[in-house]
């Protein structure tokens, strides 16, 4: 794959071409693509799949049994979301030579190969992506073989794949059986069965999903997916070995940084604009914010805060970009840090010590540069010492002071069990997500990927209830403050 950088050259579809080197959306990715690219193209083809990966994973780890139809409909639901089009299309498969068919085949092919170059590098990355893209490949087969059945059989042939369904005739014979014995097949004289050795489907004899007869077993079309998976697992894992003897001699310092901070890249809303304050956030009302509207690490350090009237560097950092992430202006977020540090030292110590970090975040003194307010995935992989308090609760907390945590504020024993349960299989975001559903009573949009997105989806319920300013409350200063 070729890069250039988009001055010299600007990328032109030729449908015929394309329509030649993808002639149906299910790929195996035998060849790596050879045409041109942009830097821009390939940053952005990078992380629209990255999405799609993530998607996936968090689909099945909010408790949707995969490749179910509700699994099916929370993976679409979510790529409409993210206004991921390109792969939306797999879900409902259009004509062939469609330019905007074939843009997505051609995307789903490049961006691919992209991410092998990103995740072939530790065999723990090599694990999580052969686990999605095995996924993938057989969310668009199963898609496949209900919408388009005719498909499969130009997909064995373009890759001398050899399997034959069964004759009318012996379908005929063993038509009790097979509908007996075959899970998730209504009718099954218009499906499509193929006789493979039993050997070769060992997960669908062990879960009885199929019918046996003298060593073969009678699959349904949707169930070949089983047999190719194996091939494509063998053939994936063997590139991603091979690629990753070869990838640290590549010395491209223009893809480098991306391909290396990829798996912790985020992919969600972009918060580093300056905000509009569209919920009139104020800065004197985040007592009542941090108690219903806070993630649980915001939460945790506003509590600290108000009780220790300090931050060290790391909190700071964390919390003072969240505030400026809600739509605080720096005037607001100045004086929310000088009421507390003031009670501990006097304003020329505050001016002198503290109130820099909180100008140089907003873009006004150093480098000028507008900071984006931490993301869930650079808060839990950082670093967090003894005496802190910044990070991720879920992740950097131990069990017990967790769930003491928990019970604090106020949640069921049932529901700190399933957050617990999500912790101990390392899904922090999701324990975020169970955290958000428990304290508002509503499932949310999305997995909690960003502090202020939770934040965001928080107003919005208040909003819905009618709840569209807090309440009247009493500053631990003893001053009383309405909106």
């Amino acid at each position: 794959m070729d890069f250039i950088t988009r001055k010299k050259f600007q990328r032109k579809v030729e449908s015929d071409s394309l329509s030649e080197l993808y002639p149906i959306d299910l790929q195996l990715y035998n060849c790596p693509p050879t045409n041109q690219i942009t830097l821009e193209e390939f940053e952005d083809l990078a992380l629209e799949r990255l999405q799609l990966l993530r998607i996936l994973e968090q689909a099945t780890q909010r408790g949707n049994k995969v490749f179910t139809q509700g699994w099916f409909d929370v993976v679409q639901s979510d790529l409409r979301k993210q206004k991921l089009i390109k792969f939306l299309h797999f879900f409902n498969p259009r004509g062939g030579n469609e330019a905007g068919v074939l843009e997505s085949r051609r995307a789903d092919h490049i961006s691919h190969y992209i991410l092998r170059l990103a995740y072939c590098r530790s065999e723990a990355l090599r694990a999580w992506f052969l686990a999605r893209e095995l996924e993938w490949f057989k969310a668009k087969f199963i898609t496949v073989s209900k919408q388009k059945p005719d498909v499969i059989q130009t997909f064995f042939t373009l890759n001398n794949l050899t399997y034959t369904s069964i004759s009318n005739e012996e379908k005929q014979e063993l038509l009790t059986s097979l509908l007996k014995s075959t899970a998730f097949v209504d009718d099954v004289s218009v499906t499509n069965f193929y006789k493979v050795p039993f050997s070769s489907v060992p997960s669908l004899i062990n879960t009885r999903r199929v019918f046996v007869k003298s060593g073969m077993a009678y699959i349904p079309q949707f169930e070949l997916v089983t047999c190719i998976q194996a091939i494509y697992r063998t053939r994936l894992n063997e590139a991603l070995a091979h690629l990753s003897h070869i990838v640290p001699n590549i010395d491209d310092e223009r893809l480098s940084k991306l391909l290396q901070n990829l798996h912790t890249t985020y992919t969600g809303h972009n918060y580093n604009a300056l905000p509009e304050n569209k919920f009139s956030v104020k800065g004197e009302f985040l007592d009542y914010y941090s108690k219903k509207q806070f993630p649980l690490c915001m939460r945790h350090i506003h509590q600290i805060f108000r009780s220790t009237h300090h931050m060290k560097h790391g909190c700071r950092l964390q919390y003072g970009l969240f505030l400026k992430g809600l739509g605080l202006t720096l005037e607001e977020c100045l004086k929310v840090w000088r009421d507390e540090f003031t009670k501990l030292v006097d304003d020329n110590t505050f001016e002198k010590k503290y109130s820099y970090i909180v100008r140089h975040q907003h873009g006004k003194v150093g480098g000028m540069i507008q900071y984006k307010p931490y993301n869930c995935m650079k808060i839990i992989t950082s670093n967090v010492g003894s005496g802190e308090h910044h990070g991720c609760p879920f992740k950097h907390f131990d069990a017990t002071q967790l769930r003491q945590k928990l019970l604090e504020y106020g949640l069921s024993g049932t529901g700190i069990e399933e957050i617990m349960n999500l912790v101990k299989d390392t899904h922090y975001q999701i324990a975020c997500t169970k955290y958000f559903e428990l304290v508002h009573h509503k499932p949310s949009k999305s997995v909690i990927n960003h502090p202020n997105q939770y934040f965001d989806e928080s107003n919005e319920i208040l909003n819905s209830d009618n709840s569209k300013k807090p309440p009247t409350y009493k500053l631990q200063d003893g001053n009383t403050s309405t909106s």
